[in-house]
């Protein structure tokens, strides 16, 4: 089973997701970003790591916010996403087709990959952070 770590990164009350490269497994889905956890890694260093790749930006890991086992054709994962503070960098999408800052009414509208959909129905019912 694949551990992998992603970010609730929130802006003025807004989610950061971002939508799947074209050509990728799960291609043209939205997510939280994130990736795999590596060999000796912790979960607040790949998503440090993962953020820095994927975004350009360095972040502050807080606290565990959900996690889920999720079975796909390609195999199983375990899906943890963390609270996370953009502390420096200039944001620049490297791997994603899209970005979108959505708010709980609009997280809806977006068509996630079938992991994160239990978070998205949890951040939409929590208070947290999501003001």
């Amino acid at each position: 089973m694949k551990r992998v770590i992603a970010a609730l990164l929130m802006k003025d009350g807004l989610c950061f997701i971002a939508k799947r490269r074209a050509g990728d497994a799960l291609a043209n889905l939205w997510e939280f970003p994130g990736g795999k956890l590596e060999a000796g890694e912790t979960p607040q260093e790949c998503l440090r790591r993962e953020m820095q790749e994927e975004l350009q930006i360095d972040v502050i890991v807080g606290k565990l916010f959900d996690e889920n086992i999720y079975e796909y054709e390609f195999g199983m994962i375990h899906l943890s996403v963390y609270w996370v503070s953009w502390t420096g960098g200039t944001l620049y999408p490297a791997v994603h087709d899209e970005i979108a800052w959505v708010d709980k009414q609009t997280i809806q509208n977006y068509q996630f990959v079938p992991a994160d959909i239990p978070i998205v129905e949890h951040l939409r019912k929590s208070n947290d952070h999501f003001i």
